[in-house]
């Protein structure tokens, strides 16, 4: 175990477990982030994995034509690879959370009570939630809406049921767009750098 483990929050089984997620609308760098962080972590010796972003793998309709089923399929596939990375990593570093997936519902289909339960309780499940503020227009990948109006839409419902279900949420600075990584770790009580080995130490010890 590392030093770097002993910080980690015990789960109910009494092992040091961590999940976080970057949260936010589409087209704002989340997937970025999450590869910096989950690389600065696997620097600190720390067990990783990244659950990617379901959405782009989902076979059915989704952005501004999403259907009630493409979007069950999202968050019960979101739970599942989450429950499987947290099975055998120490870390688990989420692009999107079931609130961001559960907000596109909402812009379709409006709040639907069958899932919200589900929903409110997941979310509880992360320890840390990272919200990416909208920087720019979304640009053209092959898959993400690139519609301003409804970046936006997303964002302000994102913005709305994070107040609605009394989430905590860490909001990343929009002037330090740099620091966004360094900001995710001091909130997490994590150094920001791997511990320096003093070799000319270690070789003094020995002698």
């Amino acid at each position: 175990m590392s030093a770097a483990s002993l910080v980690l929050p015990l789960d109910v089984f009494g092992r040091r477990r961590l999940k976080v997620a970057f949260v936010g609308t589409h087209g704002v760098g989340k997937t970025t982030l999450c590869f910096d962080l989950a690389a600065q972590l696997k620097r600190l010796d720390l067990g990783v994995d990244l659950v990617k972003e379901v959405a782009r793998r989902c076979p059915l309709p989704i952005n501004e034509d999403t259907t009630y089923d493409a979007q069950a399929w999202i968050l019960h596939t979101q739970i599942a690879e989450e429950l499987a990375a947290a099975a055998q990593y120490e870390v688990v570093v989420c692009d999107r959370s079931v609130l961001d997936n559960y907000a596109y519902l909402v812009a379709r289909l409006g709040r639907r009570l069958e899932l919200e339960p589900l929903v409110r309780e997941w979310v509880r499940g992360y320890h840390a939630l990272f919200k990416v503020p909208v920087l720019h227009a979304p640009r053209f990948d092959g898959k993400r809406a690139v519609s301003p109006a409804f970046q936006q839409e997303i964002d302000e419902i994102i913005d709305e049921l994070v107040r609605d279900f009394a989430v905590p949420v860490q909001h990343l600075d929009p002037s330090d767009r740099d620091g966004w990584t360094t900001q995710a770790l001091l909130h997490l009580g994590l150094p920001t750098q791997p511990p320096q080995i003093d070799l000319f130490a270690s070789r003094e010890s020995v002698e």
